[in-house]
């Protein structure tokens, strides 16, 4: 169970951040700027990290005070946000300059999110612990599977609405007008021969 419930809420955050590009790719226009989004990414945050965070804080007994050694908190919790701001920032970025390819952007960001944890955490404890050299043959397999994954995810855009393919049918299926009779109009009807009278 203990490890469990952290596998649970890291394959959350997984799916999560995992359709953050896919839908941050839906605001993709010419219209307007990649800030546009982004502002709402803010409120986002807004609402669910803010109010969200105080009550559950409420709902756990914690106390609302950040001063003196709960300081600590607001410091690095602050940094964290800004961090995760930027990255927003940088992700919605990189959508919006890519047109939308989250094909491209995701396997990137996540595959690279891996190994630079792995870099900080051997740059942190370097000279105090042995760094197995396992290490980088995994992070060279995830720049690998980065690309294998990027350049063999399926392309393509999504299969068209039932309406819309309809319509394309009966466009493609009207027949074409006939040609114009010869020596006259074809809005005219021939007219009948008399039959040659004898008397």
């Amino acid at each position: 169970m203990k490890i469990f419930l952290p596998v649970l809420f890291a394959l959350c955050t997984a799916m999560c951040w995992g359709m953050y590009g896919p839908t941050i790719g839906n605001a993709q226009s010419k219209s307007w700027s990649p800030f546009k989004p982004y502002v709402f990414i803010g409120i986002a945050y807004l609402v669910l990290a803010i109010i969200g965070g105080l009550i559950a804080m409420r709902l756990k007994g914690d106390t609302f005070s950040y001063t003196g050694e709960h300081f600590a908190p607001a410091k690095w919790g602050f940094l964290a946000g800004c961090l995760g701001a930027l990255g927003a920032l940088f992700l919605t970025s990189a959508m919006m300059t890519s047109k939308g390819n989250a094909l491209l952007v995701m396997p990137i960001v996540f595959g690279g999110a891996v190994s630079v944890t792995a870099l900080y955490s051997t740059w942190r404890l370097w000279g105090h612990v042995q760094i197995s050299p396992v290490l980088w043959v995994g992070i060279a397999m995830v720049a690998v599977g980065v690309i294998l994954v990027a350049t063999n995810t399926p392309h393509g855009h999504a299969a068209a609405k039932p309406a819309a393919a309809a319509a394309t049918a009966g466009d493609s299926a009207a027949p074409e007008p006939a040609a114009p009779a010869i020596g006259g109009s074809d809005d005219a009807d021939p007219e009948p021969i008399a039959p040659d009278s004898k008397s």
